[in-house]
């Protein structure tokens, strides 16, 4: 519809709660329908991310990793939820359910103690899953033990924070870089 009216198009907001949703609704249930397919041939790893909102309520999201890519399937409120570690191993048990035991080939979650271990109770329950830990989770924690062990290194990334900040707080700085770049990354 903005194609066809411009960018300042506003839809009516009984056009956005009905017919649009729904459009969106029904686009979303055939992607996920293509995804599903995918999953039964190839198999899918399953991705947990943890984090806590503006509201400080702790939030876990749940996506699916396949070869034809990465989809949101849903998320948890967890702020109520205890972080034991049979109540992690329930929700990454209750994905791998709505998934089906058969398309799953590997859960990727944090590395922290509670998360592991639900990790090995699930490759115990189930011979054909691997237990992953995310990379870049590991990786923040390596970088923050030895920010922690060198005062070098906490000057530095105190200063490369800052160097960050002021560029990407300034958009005719981030226009240069672009220009000096010419499209090299």
């Amino acid at each position: 519809m903005i194609g066809r009216y411009g960018i300042g198009y506003k839809p009516p907001y009984h056009d956005m709660r009905e017919k649009l949703l729904k459009k969106t609704v029904a686009n979303i249930d055939v992607t996920l329908e293509e995804f599903r397919e995918e999953w039964k041939r190839t198999g899918c790893s399953i991705m947990s991310d943890g984090w806590i909102d503006r509201k400080r309520r702790s939030i876990c999201n749940f996506l699916v990793n396949s070869p034809k890519g990465t989809i949101f399937l849903y998320s948890l409120d967890t702020s109520n939820i205890s972080k034991t570690t049979d109540k992690v191993l329930k929700m990454l048990d209750d994905a791998i359910k709505f998934l089906g035991e058969e398309n799953v080939v590997q859960v990727v979650t944090d590395n922290v103690a509670n998360y592991k271990a639900a990790g090995e109770m699930l490759i115990q329950q189930r011979n054909t899953l691997y237990w992953t830990p995310c990379a870049a989770h590991c990786i923040d924690l390596i970088l923050e033990d030895s920010e922690k062990k060198l005062k070098v290194h906490q000057t530095t990334i105190k200063k490369g924070t800052k160097i960050t900040t002021y560029i990407y707080s300034r958009t005719m700085l981030i226009s240069i870089m672009k220009n000096l770049r010419r499209g090299r990354t």
